[in-house]
């Protein structure tokens, strides 16, 4: 039986790694597993533990059974907090070996030199990455992470509420039939003056964005200067902008500064027909806890169309697993990594419909109900700049302001879009 002693930490405890990384086999994994010590400290998110707990044991036992005498330390992270806990314990000296990182996150860490590049060839389907993933781990012609799994957002819809308003429970296939069933949707649950026909919350910035993408617009362009600059005030991406606010508008009548994060309960509670959201917040809107088990059967997902007849761009959403720069035990972190972005864990996560890393695994999936507009959206979705201070921007919500301004205070579409790109250029160049 392997002795390797596996710790399952509160979220605040870190570890350092002593001892220093041993030869390797060639595929930068120790020459002699069993010999090797130390110690590997894991950070992943909370996602892991609540969806895949079975895969992140399987991963800690075949650990555990090829280094005996490695101390293994995991403990479970939140997004709302795991940036600062990072940052503070990357300036302390003690950042984990492993870190899972939200794919906006990794260029941050990135360019701030706290990550260990790793050799993508040693990796499970590294010539099949889903590219916009992979991109995002990718800099200066080094890898700097390994993808983990990605996420595309789609149509999630009661298709009770639809049959019952519309004589159909299909999801429309255009946005002027969208409009249309949602029209009568409306009218169906008028008598009750908080329900949505489309819940679209106001700060949303991934779907706004969206829109941006569908009408040829972009957040941010790199120019021929070598340097970044906001283009939400460009004559494309307003329209999209406001495209999207006229949706809003329309067919949200909860508090339009309430963001999306919890959007599943609008409809768990219903009071929605349907929402924009990551195909995993289907099972929230049903889950026993969480929301109505009672609409099991109605609740179900579609691609989201968009404008000009064709499906709603998506943004490549998803995480990637990094070594950080001065781990004492970078050899045996990135060989954790390998085994938790196998094919075999990859596998794992696809039959739990979640999307993997590769295209290989991911085609499979193009063709189940449950997961057939995730998948399909995939290839033509969008992503964020791979901008040096894209992180800043994110972190001081310019895009979500942008928003609550022109939905709350109405102030104008082009006026906000021009403001928001001053502050952009004010971050977007500048690593931090």
């Amino acid at each position: 039986m392997a002795t390797t002693a596996i710790v399952a930490l509160a979220a605040g405890l870190t570890a350092c790694s002593p001892g220093g990384s041993p030869s390797t086999d060639g595929k930068g994994g120790p020459a002699d597993p069993k010999s090797a010590t130390g110690t590997v400290t894991v950070w992943l998110m909370e996602d892991a533990q609540k969806n895949w707990p079975d895969l992140v044991q399987r991963v800690n036992d075949e650990f555990a059974h090829k280094y005996p005498n490695v101390t293994l330390r995991l403990s479970y992270q939140g997004w709302a907090d795991k940036v600062t806990r990072l940052d503070k314990a990357i300036a302390e000296g003690n950042a984990p070996d492993v870190v899972e990182l939200g794919n906006t996150e990794t260029m941050k860490y990135v360019l701030s030199g706290a990550l260990a590049p790793v050799e993508r060839s040693s990796f499970d389907n590294a010539d099949s990455w889903i590219k916009a993933l992979a991109n995002t781990c990718t800099y200066q012609d080094k890898l700097w992470c390994v993808p983990y799994y990605a996420g595309a957002r789609v149509a999630v819809y009661n298709s009770a509420a639809f049959q019952a308003a519309t004589g159909s429970a299909d999801f429309p296939r255009t946005e002027d039939e969208l409009r249309s069933a949602l029209d009568r949707v409306a009218d169906k649950n008028k008598a009750d003056k908080t329900y949505s026909a489309l819940y679209l919350p106001g700060p949303y910035w991934y779907a706004a964005m969206s829109y941006v993408s569908a009408y040829g617009g972009a957040i941010a362009r790199f120019d021929g200067s070598g340097n970044w600059h906001g283009t939400l005030s460009d004559p494309k991406s307003v329209q999209g902008i406001s495209h999207f606010v006229e949706l809003v508008r329309k067919y949200n009548k909860g508090d339009l500064a309430v963001n999306e994060l919890n959007q599943y309960e609008a409809m768990a509670r219903g009071h929605a027909a349907a929402f924009y959201g990551n195909g995993y917040e289907a099972a929230s809107v049903v889950a026993p806890v969480t929301g109505d088990p009672n609409l099991k059967d109605a609740v179900k997902v579609a691609t989201m169309p968009g404008p000009g007849g064709k499906p709603l761009p998506t943004f490549i959403g998803g995480s990637d697993l990094a070594v950080t720069a001065k781990s004492q035990s970078a050899a045996l972190a990135a060989d954790w990594i390998r085994m938790f972005t196998s094919t075999k864990s990859q596998q794992a996560l696809a039959d739990k419909d979640i999307l993997p890393n590769n295209l290989t695994q991911l085609n499979p999936l193009k063709s189940k109900p449950a997961t057939a507009a995730a998948a399909n959206a995939v290839p033509d979705a969008w992503f964020t700049p791979l901008a040096p201070g894209w992180g800043a921007i994110e972190k001081q919500k310019i895009l979500p302001d942008m928003l609550t301004a022109i939905l709350k205070n109405n102030k104008p579409v082009d006026q906000a879009a021009k403001e928001a790109d001053a502050a952009i250029d004010q971050l977007i160049n500048k690593a931090g």
